[in-house]
C-alpha cells in the first residue's frame, strides 16, 4: 500500500472536482432555463454582462481547481500527481466560499431577476471583514475576546517555589 496518502488525496479532490463540476452545470443551466422561461421579456444586454462578469470569478476558480487539484494518472492506472490539497485553509478556504456563494447567488438571480446580483457584493465585504480582524489580532496583543488585555498566565505553586529558588538548575558533568 505505497503512498496511501497520495492515492487518498488524489480521490478525495476527483471526487470533489467532480461534484463541482455538476453543481456549477446544474446552477448555470439552471439560470438560463429560468431567464429564458420567466424572464426572457426583461432579459437585456445588462442582464448578460452582470452574468458573465458575476460569475466568472466563480469559473476562473473553479478552472484554477481543476488545473492544480485534478489527480494526473500514468497509462497504468497509478497516481502520478495528486493535485492541490483541495481542503487546504487559507486562500483555498477562501476559494470555496466564492464559488459556493456564487452558486447561492446565480440561483437567487434566476428566481427572483436581476436585482439580486447585490448579493455578491458580500464577498468583498467579508474580505474586507476577514483581513480587518486579522490585522487587529495582530496589532492587539494578547486580549480575550471582547478585547480585554490579559495578565502573563498565573504561575502554579511548583513554578512559583522554583522561581523563587533560583530558576531550574542544570547540571553538567
Amino acid at each position: 500500500m505505497a503512498q496511501k496518502a497520495t492515492k487518498t488525496l488524489a480521490a478525495s479532490n476527483a471526487a470533489r472536482l467532480n461534484q463541482t463540476l455538476y453543481l456549477t452545470l446544474f446552477f448555470h443551466t439552471l439560470y438560463w432555463l429560468l431567464r429564458a422561461a420567466f424572464y426572457h421579456s426583461t432579459y437585456t444586454r445588462r442582464s448578460l454582462v452582470l452574468y458573465l462578469l458575476l460569475s466568472a470569478p466563480q469559473l476562473l476558480i473553479q478552472l484554477a481547481f481543476e488545473r492544480q487539484s485534478r489527480p494526473t494518472l500514468t497509462p497504468d492506472g497509478a497516481v502520478k500527481r495528486a493535485g492541490e490539497d483541495l481542503d487546504a485553509k487559507g486562500l483555498t478556504e477562501y476559494m470555496w466560499d466564492v464559488v459556493y456563494w456564487t452558486y447561492g447567488v446565480v440561483f437567487f438571480v434566476a428566481v427572483t431577476g436581476d436585482w439580486a446580483w447585490w448579493l455578491w457584493g458580500v464577498i468583498p465585504l467579508y474580505s474586507v471583514y476577514a483581513a480587518w480582524t486579522t490585522y487587529k489580532g495582530m496589532s492587539g496583543g494578547y486580549t480575550d475576546a471582547a478585547g480585554v488585555p490579559q495578565p502573563g498566565a498565573a504561575t502554579s505553586k511548583r513554578q512559583a517555589k522554583m522561581e523563587k529558588r533560583g530558576g531550574q538548575k542544570v547540571a553538567y558533568r
